[in-house]
């Protein structure tokens, strides 16, 4: 997993000027998913639906977590199963290296830590044994953006125990995951890597990834037709540009130097290499620059599944969310979640190539947007996502309800939203639903219900 790596930067699929050749190997031997899905487009909320499965409000990760929505009880809750603690169950070796960014930083982490930023937050932390969900091998820390000068805790250390590394991160965590898989290759192992690059610091990257990027200018830097050029906006995102397409370079690097280790085991197992991210990146779009917004550029993840033997290779439509992965990772190493609180969906079959059930249901490839209330920022929004439309609704409490509506066939790029047409009832209509089904005490459902006159809200 790369952190903020968006999905238009693979270079196989030809849209932002990146070079990828180990990806875009990975890519056209494994299974290119087009319609994978952050659907809460931050870093905290989607890997703790990634690792659990379930829903924010039950995993207890709504916001990013930091010093101040620790105090709001924000962070992953203790005991939860992952998909890391369920292959352990199983005989798996687990490890995870690289960022974690789930642990809810206390008054020590001030002093261990990266300190506190200029926010006035702290946000990295140590996470104590007891709260690894399921890995047992441990090199990380909490959220530090110091990708030229990181530091770690490692299995056994503790929280003043810190190691410092005079190296760029994603280079340095990959040396770590190469020396896990050549001590662990004669055992049934799951690896995490977490990368922190491209997230910013964007000039945190070595020199010698900046070679491509170095002499196009802001319209060949973003080629999207949501950019609107001569905007400080895009003089800002076209200088960000660089250094974070240097950064994808080295990220495609690393990923090449793991791919190599993985195919020196040896092994007659098959070997699953998954890569994705957590969320993309506005980088210019509609006027953005960062990201938990519901627009593509945010919202679409890369995702390659590379499974001799067991994924044939290709392109899939499949749909695959945030709430998807845990339970598609243990589809694919043949293992079940059987915690009812895990309400994402196995598309490992799909992805082995089977049929999916015939349904009358047009919203059965649906994903759900969630963005909470936050002390800065009191709005709130909840969606639908299907790869022909979009639909969301954002509740401010001073003004009410907005809603937007995007034909993602007609308008990939969503830059007319037409809430007014026909078929947008349909699409509030299943959004209700899925509040409903999920028990979302939403604050907007109210207005959505009276809006387009459906459901009960509750």
């Amino acid at each position: 997993m790369a952190d903020q790596y968006r999905a238009s930067s693979l270079g196989i699929l030809g849209e932002d000027p990146v070079r990828t050749p180990h990806l875009d190997d990975l890519a056209r031997t494994g299974c290119l998913v087009t319609q994978a899905v952050s659907s809460y487009p931050v870093c905290s909320p989607h890997r703790a639906m990634f690792l659990t499965g379930m829903r924010p409000d039950v995993n207890g990760v709504g916001l990013n977590v930091n010093s101040e929505t620790a105090q709001d009880g924000v962070g992953l809750r203790d005991g939860l199963p992952t998909w890391a603690s369920t292959l352990r169950d199983h005989g798996w070796q687990t490890g995870y290296i690289g960022k974690w960014h789930l642990e809810p930083p206390t008054v020590d982490d001030e002093r261990f830590g990266e300190g506190r930023r200029e926010d006035g937050k702290v946000w990295d932390a140590w996470s104590p044994p007891n709260r690894r969900f399921g890995f047992d091998f441990w090199y990380s820390y909490g959220a530090a953006d110091r990708h030229l000068a990181p530091h770690y805790w490692s299995t056994h250390a503790g929280r003043d125990e810190r190691i410092d590394v005079d190296r760029w991160s994603a280079e340095h965590e990959t040396d770590v995951a190469i020396e896990f898989v050549e001590r662990e290759r004669d055992a049934p192992f799951a690896l995490m890597l977490s990368l922190n690059p491209p997230h910013q610091p964007f000039d945190q990257v070595p020199d010698r990834y900046r070679i491509h990027c170095a002499d196009l200018d802001e319209r060949e830097l973003l080629n999207r037709p949501n950019v609107a050029h001569g905007t400080e906006a895009a003089a800002e995102a076209a200088a960000i540009a660089r250094d974070y397409f240097a950064a994808i370079a080295g990220v495609d690097e690393q990923v090449g130097r793991v791919v190599a280790a993985v195919s020196m085991m040896r092994t007659t197992r098959p070997t699953v290499i998954l890569f994705t991210s957590d969320h993309g990146m506005q980088l210019g779009s509609h006027g953005l620059i960062y990201k938990n917004v519901p627009f593509e550029e945010s919202m679409r993840l890369p995702l390659i599944v590379h499974a001799p033997g067991l994924v044939p290779p290709g392109r899939a439509e499949v749909v695959v969310d945030s709430l998807d992965f845990a339970p598609t990772i243990l589809g694919l190493a043949g293992v079940c979640a059987s915690d009812a609180r895990v309400v994402g969906r196995d598309r490992s079959a799909a992805l082995r190539g089977h049929a999916a059930p015939a349904s009358t249901d047009a919203f059965d490839d649906a994903t759900i947007y969630l963005r909470h209330a936050s002390r800065s920022d009191p709005s709130s929004a909840r969606g639908l996502r299907t790869p022909r439309g979009k639909f969301v609704a954002t509740w401010v409490p001073a003004e009410g309800l907005d809603v937007q509506f995007f034909d993602l066939v007609a308008d990939p790029y969503e830059r007319r939203s037409a809430p007014d047409r026909d078929d947008t009832a349909v699409y509030a209509l299943a959004l209700d639903d899925a509040l409903g089904s999920a028990c979302d005490r939403w604050e907007g459902r109210a207005a959505l219900a009276a809006r387009y006159a459906v459901g009960v809200a509750g």
